[in-house]
């Protein structure tokens, strides 16, 4: 890499919401880095505005929110984002359609290929590697894919597993981050999956080895994690609305994020 092109990789432009900076020059963060940063900084304002903190509460640019702020967000949200208490027929429709997350027991054998996401990193260029590494071991050239598997592990794996030829051995959800549980459990895939699994962690190239059915739970033993799962959909949902709503009163620079056209759009 030339010098030129070394400089145009760590030169960022210095993002901003209504004057307040993000970052500084010398970042390297990616879209969504600054994305959480842009709405850190709305809610903070939001929660000054609302005097549930401080004017003399100043925001950094390291993305790191005081504990007032913190604290002060979170009030703000309890007291904006209203939680409707979701009825038993609602409970009941929701189980009916994800079954498979009110199991207990079940197990994945599973086997994989990290590619980690660490700063710095060309995001496209490390996806585009472990794209190339998912078709290659799935469309082997007739040696044993076992083999091709162990080898992309121990050679390109970022995984202390790597050296295992990528085994995790028998996982159970609570084992795994909640992003790669999802795409693990509750189905009936074995071999090789067809996508990337994408986690806090990086891109995975994923095998599954085996599975393990879990015991499905009636509806009475798990009414209160059904409302509770409800009731955290609702309020993500919630959130992003009210983040669209603030996005449209502001003036964001440097940042590609979601804004409601008026206050009224949610």
């Amino acid at each position: 890499m030339s010098a030129s092109q070394n400089n145009s990789a760590v030169q960022q432009e210095i993002a901003s919401v209504n004057g307040v900076a993000l970052n500084v020059a010398e970042d390297v963060l990616s879209a969504d880095e600054l994305r959480q940063r842009a709405c850190s900084e709305l809610l903070r304002q939001a929660a000054v505005s609302s005097e549930f903190l401080s004017a003399s509460d100043t925001s950094g640019t390291t993305g790191i929110l005081s504990e007032a702020a913190s604290n002060a967000i979170e009030a703000l949200l309890e007291s904006t984002l209203i939680i409707p208490e979701p009825s038993e027929d609602e409970c009941r429709r929701h189980y009916a359609a994800h079954q498979a997350l009110y199991t207990t027991g079940e197990r994945v054998n599973a086997r994989h290929i990290l590619f980690a996401v660490t700063q710095g990193v060309d995001v496209v260029a490390l996806r585009n590697r472990a794209e190339t590494c998912l078709l290659d071991v799935r469309c082997h050239d007739g040696s044993n894919p076992e083999d091709r598997f162990t080898k992309a592990a121990s050679t390109l794996s970022n995984c202390p597993s790597g050296a295992e030829g990528g085994h995790l051995g028998w996982l159970s959800a609570a084992d795994c981050a909640p992003e790669f549980s999802k795409e693990l459990f509750g189905h009936a895939e074995v071999g090789v999956l067809p996508r990337l699994v994408h986690s806090r962690f990086g891109f995975h190239v994923v095998e599954v080895l085996g599975r393990e059915p879990g015991v499905e739970q009636a509806f009475e033993a798990v009414r209160g994690a059904v409302a509770m799962s409800m009731r955290q959909t609702t309020y993500v949902t919630m959130l992003r609305q009210y983040l669209r709503q603030l996005a449209g009163q502001a003036e964001i620079i440097g940042v590609a994020i979601e804004a409601a056209e008026t206050p009224l759009d949610q």
